[in-house]
């Protein structure tokens, strides 16, 4: 297998998604492996949070975070499965008693409710 382009990066779960709904759109036979793998995944993709995001609120939420000096990997986990409370940002934020304030969980809180929503579930 040769790598054409070789980049590291992360990706949100609704990157994920949409490219794996392009990939669905663009195959002819749905037999194989792949097919397996891309239904398995959008099947769970599109039952998550994910399914309501769209780039701009992605966008808007990660400008209100910048504030809070959080971490690549803090905001992907934030916005992949927002949390909905101040234990789950203790969670997610390393040593977060040490960098965030009350006031400050409850911001980010409240940021993550207006920008992204809390997913209804299924």
């Amino acid at each position: 297998m040769d790598v054409k382009q070789y980049e590291i990066t992360n990706l949100s779960n609704y990157e994920v998604m949409v490219h794996l709904q392009q990939i669905k759109e663009q195959r002819t036979s749905g037999k194989g492996q792949l097919a397996t793998i891309t239904y398995e995944a959008l099947k769970y993709l599109e039952s998550s949070g994910c399914q309501t995001q769209i780039p701009e609120k992605i966008r808007k939420c990660l400008s209100a975070l910048a504030p809070y000096n959080l971490k690549k990997t803090e905001k992907l986990m934030i916005i992949n499965t927002p949390p909905t409370t101040e234990l789950e940002i203790q969670l997610i934020v390393e040593n977060s008693e040490e960098r965030l304030t009350d006031a400050h969980v409850n911001e980010i809180l409240n940021i993550i409710n207006v920008h992204l929503g809390i997913p209804k579930e299924k």
